[in-house]
């Protein structure tokens, strides 16, 4: 087992690729987009699974409460959420659907779908991601590695060269936080 210090340097170094990458043109263009969605009335959704599912949950949280500033609450929906649609839809009809479907009840276009797969390739998450494109919305995706099969599907990609699950998770955490920063900096001020 690897020492305290070990993990944070490997960390520390996943968050130095992610520099090396230049992702701020990426970042620029997810955060317009999300901003020109939300200042239109038109919701931003979030999905993933698992540990992605609390990073959307969490994003939901920091853009419908506040994250650092005190105004109006935005209009996002983290998908993970609505119970009663994930266990009745799951049940019905298949897991693999349970995004796509409320995509198809909540989306629209000019609405913004923010994907989250540390792998890029759960179907569900692409499913959703099909779904928005075919709607005329934005995708963005935040994945590892090389984006799996949401990169086709994005218009926005933002990768962490990783492919291990939790250094990927702590990569995505600074990267919508800052999202989060840009968005409300943008829209309070607009």
């Amino acid at each position: 087992m690897q020492t305290l210090n070990e993990y944070l340097t490997r960390s520390a170094e996943a968050i130095g690729a992610i520099v090396s990458r230049d992702l701020g043109g990426a970042m620029e263009r997810a955060v317009a987009a999300i901003v020109a969605g939300l200042a239109a009335g038109r919701p931003l959704l979030v999905c993933g699974n698992g540990g992605s599912a609390a990073d959307a949950i969490h994003i939901a949280g920091e853009l419908v409460g506040r994250f650092l500033k005190e105004r109006k609450a935005y209009n996002v929906i983290a998908l993970p959420t609505n119970a009663g649609v994930m266990t009745a839809w799951g049940n019905d009809y298949g897991f693999d659907t349970v995004y796509s479907r409320q995509v198809e009840a909540h989306g629209g276009e000019g609405a913004v779908l923010l994907a989250i797969s540390t792998s890029g390739n759960s179907r569900n998450v692409v499913l959703a991601a099909e779904q928005a494109r075919a709607m005329g919305m934005t995708v963005i995706s935040l994945t590892g590695d090389t984006g799996g099969l949401l990169a086709p599907l994005s218009d926005v990609l933002l990768t962490v060269p990783s492919k291990e699950t939790p250094i990927i998770q702590q990569g995505h955490l600074c990267l919508y936080h800052y999202l989060c920063e840009a968005v409300e900096a943008r829209l309070s001020h607009a």
